[in-house]
């Protein structure tokens, strides 16, 4: 069934993600997303009627504590920001990780 998708497809689906490999390499890509989309085929043949939607893999409602704002004291802010690799007037600082330019680079 890995025919279904072209040479063509995986080059498409590749550049839209940004990524570039070998054209020799073509081959062995549009093989194995064409397994990944078989995959998908039958797990869509397999019968889930009477099935309860699931939306953990465990019955564990919520582990986390409450995300609620407490006060530090100067001590433990400053054990903070000596720990920080770059810190500005009370703050640390960290890389900038929005990209506005249309091409990503």
């Amino acid at each position: 069934m890995a025919s279904k998708i072209t040479e063509q497809q995986v080059e498409h689906v590749a550049e839209l993600a940004k990524l570039e490999f070998p054209k020799d390499e073509l081959g062995k890509f549009t093989t194995q997303l064409g397994n990944i989309i078989d995959m998908f085929e039958d797990l869509e043949a397999v019968d889930t009627d009477g099935v309860e939607p699931m939306t953990s893999a465990t019955d564990r409602v919520n582990v986390m504590r409450e995300d609620k704002a407490i006060k530090s004291s100067k001590d433990e802010q400053e054990a903070l920001l000596n720990n920080a690799p770059e810190t500005d007037g009370g703050y640390i600082k960290v890389p900038s990780i929005l990209d506005e330019s249309e091409d990503g680079e």
